[in-house]
């Protein structure tokens, strides 16, 4: 029986076997046999997988699509029209050719793929197996393209004048890059007119640098390019070229940079033991100095923390890779080999220790305000989009891929961003739209120095107005080359270190100047200028004449924006107006945005007096000039200890300075004195 059986089975399934071949005959034309699975079942063809997989994200725009079938497919009822089709955005059809070869169909776009869009790839039941059997159901799976790299800033302004002759070129783009695709042939500097410079290209971190082989002409202006041959580690490449110019002026640089704040500061307890260090230069720094090797962090002692080292901007970040020892002291330090885009190092090494908390950071940052609040109306066409967050921010993660502005609609605004302080700022490329809203955000790619992003996109809108405003400086006349006037005299102490004043000094009705209470010598302070002295009818006197001038042009204009406490606002040109006092807190920022306006400026009307507290600082961001910035207090104006001021001081009565600050533009008072504390003062560059 058992025999009889098997061979039974057999023979249903030779007698089967005949059939189909004998089916597979009829009506001629040579058809394939069709493929049969398991239990003998005619295998029914399916696509089995695709590039980019379904729902893939970051896809390059240079990619093809391509489906595999689980067997061979007849080859022109693939490649025939309208069966497989790629559409995007919506339902836009992509131009493209589909080839087919062993199992499996490509679509090859004709041009790259849009970026930051949705695509829908479609195998239709046109497709059919050699035997002639269809797909059982169109196949559809969708995929979104990486966004376009882009350039997030640069080391000087587009417009920028009076560059050292010895700077580098540098562009910060908005993530990492493919390190070959930025070279010679990639970026490039020209300059006087289309005459090449010679010079070498570096990449650190998501920093370009071109380095010129020798100093650069002086008073000339120069042309930097970044081509779309620049690409991402997808294979993305810019949208287009990014180009921006900047003139040198008569004389390299040979200033020190300096750290002017740092994440934790000083002596700071209690930090998240997940936490990263930061340093913040006093100006941007060549990215390939910025190394593992010249900012370390140690502890407990001098045991070495192994981490990684980024920059941003003007920002360097030591990121351990590990949770830090809780309630530890740990060392961090920035060495000589630092250097600035002059190649000028750190004077000496930075070091500050901070000690850890028991317990990680795991609170998300919020933002805290923005430069126009949601729903704003009647607001510059030539405006940037800011955002203050409630802590430091990885700057790495502050860029054009986290901080977007849209408008009209969800048209994207070609822009640059920035990041200063716990603000960042989004500066469009060209002039806005008047009457229109735009819409900022900033997405959950944002994070802080602890890794934990934002709990969810911060969204808010706002509306420009008709027409630009333009604001004209205040004519300082004579004031020109004067670093510092007074009513009533000048006392300095070298205490903490040498005074210097970058320029003329006036000193009217009141001849006095005393350093550390003996008369002025020649190192106290150090006058690099002339100091002209009770001379009724000269030069200090015409000088005095013209700060009155001065201060009631500044104070004459229409009031502009009320504010009191200016701490952590990025500030568009215009005039601000307090009825009292106008203030930025200890280890506050304040950031004037010139929005690529090199002739932006700033007044500040101030009722009663001006207070920079200790550590605070003015930063000058996206062309923004210290010259065009006027600081107009009744009263008086008093700067705490390592202050970085930026602007003209016109004070009715007195100007006071705690130690070690430096100033660059003008400390000028009516009726009081000027006192001074181991301070810096340098005319600031027309």
């Amino acid at each position: 029986m058992k025999n009889f059986a098997s061979t039974s089975k057999l023979s249903v399934w030779l007698i089967f076997s005949l059939l189909i071949a004998a089916l597979a005959g009829c009506g001629g034309g040579g058809g394939q046999d069709p493929i049969l699975g398991a239990g003998g079942a005619v295998l029914t063809p399916s696509i089995t997988s695709t590039t980019p997989v379904n729902a893939a994200t970051s896809v390059a725009t240079s990619s093809t699509v391509t489906a595999t079938f689980n067997q061979a497919m007849a080859p022109a009822t693939v490649t025939a029209a309208g069966v497989f089709t790629l559409t995007g955005p919506g339902a836009t059809a992509v131009a493209g050719t589909v080839t087919y070869t062993g199992v499996v169909a490509t679509f090859t776009p004709t041009a790259a793929l849009a970026a930051d869009t949705l695509f829908t790839a479609t195998v239709t039941t046109g497709a059919k197996s050699l035997a002639g059997v269809a797909l059982v159901s169109n196949t559809v799976w969708t995929f979104t393209t990486g966004p376009a790299p882009m350039v997030s800033s640069t080391g000087a302004a587009n417009g920028a004048t009076g560059l050292p002759t010895n700077r580098v070129s540098s562009a910060v783009f908005s993530e990492a890059m493919n390190p070959t695709t930025i070279n010679g042939t990639t970026y490039t500097l020209t300059g006087p007119g289309t005459t090449p410079v010679a010079g070498t290209v570096s990449y650190s971190g998501v920093t370009a640098t071109f380095t010129p082989t020798a100093l650069l002409a002086p008073n000339t202006l120069f042309t930097a390019t970044i081509t779309t041959g620049a690409k991402d580690l997808a294979g993305n490449p810019l949208a287009a070229n990014y180009v921006w110019s900047w003139s040198t002026g008569a004389l390299p640089d040979t200033t020190a940079p300096t750290v002017t704040s740092t994440g934790p500061v000083n002596g700071a307890v209690g930090q998240p033991n997940n936490r990263a260090a930061t340093a913040i230069f006093s100006e941007v720094m060549t990215a390939t100095t910025i190394t593992g090797t010249t900012f370390t962090l140690t502890g407990p002692g001098a045991t070495p923390v192994a981490g990684v080292v980024t920059y941003s901007g003007v920002t360097a970040t030591f990121t351990p890779n590990a949770p830090l020892t809780a309630s530890t002291l740990y060392t961090s330090t920035v060495t000589t080999g630092a250097k600035d885009l002059a190649a000028n190092p750190l004077a000496a090494n930075y070091v500050w220790t901070w000690t850890t908390g028991a317990a990680p950071d795991t609170v998300a940052p919020t933002v805290i305000s923005t430069g126009a609040p949601n729903g704003a109306t009647g607001l510059s066409v030539n405006r940037a989009s800011s955002a203050v967050f409630s802590e430091q921010m990885d700057p790495l993660t502050i860029n054009t891929a986290s901080f977007k502005v849209t408008g009209p609609g969800l048209t994207p605004v070609i822009g640059t961003v920035t990041y200063a302080g716990v603000t960042a700022t989004f500066t469009p490329a060209a002039q806005l739209a008047p009457m229109t809203t735009y819409t900022s955000t900033i997405t959950t790619a944002a994070k802080d120095l602890a890794g934990n992003p934002l709990a969810a996109n911060f969204v808010w809108s706002w509306t420009t107005g008709a027409s630009v405003a333009v604001l004209a400086p205040v004519n300082l006349r004579s004031l020109s080359t004067f670093v510092a006037v007074a009513g009533a005299g000048l006392t300095n102490s070298n205490s903490g270190g040498v005074t210097t004043l970058n320029g003329n000094v006036g000193l009217s009705p009141t001849a006095t100047c005393l350093g550390d209470g003996s008369p002025c010598s020649a190192i106290n302070p150090v006058i690099n200028g002339t100091l002209y002295a009770a001379d009724p009818g000269g030069v200090a006197a015409q000088a005095k004449a013209d700060l009155i001038l001065a201060y009631n042009d500044a104070t004459g204009r229409p009031p502009g924006t009320t504010v009191n406490d200016i701490t952590g606002m990025v500030l568009a040109p215009g005039v601000y107006t307090s009825g009292s006092t106008m203030s930025v807190a200890v280890g506050g920022t304040l950031t004037l945005d010139a929005q690529g306006d090199a002739n932006a400026v700033w007044i500040f009307q101030i009722g009663s007096s001006l207070t920079v507290n200790n550590g605070a600082q003015v930063l000058l961001i996206n062309g923004a000039k210290a010259n065009n910035v006027f600081w107009a207090a009744f009263a008086s104006s008093t700067l705490g200890s390592t202050v970085i001021f930026k602007g003209n001081v016109l004070a009715g009565a007195s100007n006071s300075l705690g130690t070690g600050s430096v100033v660059e533009g003008r400390l000028l008072c009516t009726t009081g004195q000027i006192t001074l504390l181991s301070n810096t003062v340098t005319l600031p560059l027309p």
